[in-house]
C-alpha cells in the first residue's frame, strides 16, 4: 500500500499545481473524484489490464466518458497517467490531493463518529471548539454508530479522542483488570 500511494505522490503534486495555477481546485478535485469512481470500475479494470488497449486510446477513452466535465489540462494530465500507465493510482492520488488542498486552504478533515444524530446545533458548537483546537478550518464528516452508547470518537490524522461511553467503559475495565 505504501509504494502506490510514494507512486501516486508525484501526480498528486503535478495536478495540485496545474489546479491551482489554473485557480479551479475545486474542478480539479471534481475530475480527479470523476477519473478515480471511472477507474476504478469493473469494466474500466479491465481495459486498463487489457494489453491490446493502446495508452492513448485508454486516455482518450477517461476523456470521453469525462465529456464536458473535464477541462483540456485534465484531459492532458490523463495522457500522462496514461503514459506511465498509472490509471490504478486514481484513488491514491485523489486522496493525497485532497491533503494537498486542505493544506493550502488551511483546513483541517476531522471524522466525528456519534452514538446519535448530532443537530445542526450541536455540530456548529463542535465546529467552533475544533477550529479552537486545530487552528484551522474544519471539514467535518459526520457518522452515527450506536454501539457507541452516548458521546462522540473524533478522528483527525493520528489524533483520536474518544469521548464515548464505550470508550470510558473499555478503559474502566482495562484499570480495573490491572
Amino acid at each position: 500500500m505504501s509504494n502506490r500511494i510514494t507512486l501516486a505522490r508525484p501526480y498528486a503534486r503535478a495536478a495540485f499545481q496545474a489546479a491551482r495555477d489554473a485557480g479551479a481546485l475545486t474542478e480539479w478535485r471534481q475530475y480527479l473524484t470523476q477519473a478515480a469512481e471511472i477507474a476504478v470500475t469493473p469494466e474500466m479494470r479491465d481495459l486498463i489490464d487489457n494489453p491490446r488497449i493502446s495508452r492513448p486510446q485508454l486516455a482518450e477513452l477517461f476523456a470521453e466518458i469525462g465529456g464536458e466535465a473535464f477541462d483540456q489540462r485534465f484531459k492532458r494530465f490523463l495522457h500522462t497517467l496514461a503514459r506511465n500507465d498509472r490509471f490504478e493510482l486514481l484513488p491514491e492520488i485523489v486522496a493525497q490531493f485532497e491533503r494537498l488542498r486542505r493544506e493550502a486552504e488551511q483546513r483541517v478533515h476531522v471524522q466525528v463518529t456519534s452514538a446519535y444524530p448530532l443537530e445542526t446545533a450541536e455540530q456548529q458548537t463542535l465546529i467552533d471548539r475544533l477550529k479552537m483546537r486545530f487552528g484551522r478550518e474544519v471539514d467535518l464528516e459526520i457518522e452515527v454508530d450506536q454501539s457507541l452508547i452516548g458521546g462522540v470518537v473524533i478522528r483527525s490524522g493520528d489524533e483520536v479522542i474518544d469521548g464515548s461511553v464505550r470508550g470510558r467503559l473499555e478503559q474502566l475495565g482495562r484499570q480495573l483488570a490491572v
